[in-house]
């Protein structure tokens, strides 16, 4: 958790709860009764605002930079990876949502992507989109910090 460093989540709000005040008042949805792939269409947004929110503190590089290197990271293959990098440390509730996501039928497969890395990437975000909605930001951010660590390549 290096790179990110936040105040004690106990005493803040949920993001969700800042996010959805932000909005009009919407009825809360149970994040267990959503689509898999809805799941992940909203963790993908997470995993993205995570990596761009560590090279930003990481680095000085512009804008175009930054995305250069958000790119490299926020693809099946990288998110594969991050995957890999918790799996083991999941609860058994975790490992259920991102089983759901990676097994749900996908309508298509980006052509440069190998479809296992697509199916754990896919899964990997309807895990942190579960997370998010329920309102889990701690084990959000315990999971990032761990599926996000800087790797050697990382150095080069």
């Amino acid at each position: 958790m290096n790179w990110m460093k936040h105040t004690d989540l106990n005493q803040a709000n949920t993001l969700l709860e800042r996010v959805r005040s932000a909005l009009v008042d919407l009825p809360a949805k149970d994040p267990r009764l959503l689509s898999p792939l809805v799941l992940a269409y909203v963790g993908d947004t997470v995993y993205d605002l995570y990596v761009r929110t560590r090279l930003i503190l990481a680095s000085d590089a512009t804008a175009h930079g930054l995305h250069m290197r958000a790119t490299r990271l926020v693809c099946a293959k990288a998110q594969a990876t991050a995957l890999y990098a918790i799996l083991d440390k999941l609860t058994e509730d975790e490992l259920s949502v991102y089983k759901r996501g990676r097994n749900s039928h996908l309508g298509t497969v980006p052509k440069h992507a190998a479809i296992q890395d697509y199916r754990a990437a896919t899964g990997l975000e309807a895990l942190l989109g579960y997370l998010y909605l329920s309102g889990q930001d701690a084990r959000l951010t315990e999971l990032m910090a761990l599926a996000l660590a800087p790797k050697e390549e990382d150095h080069a």
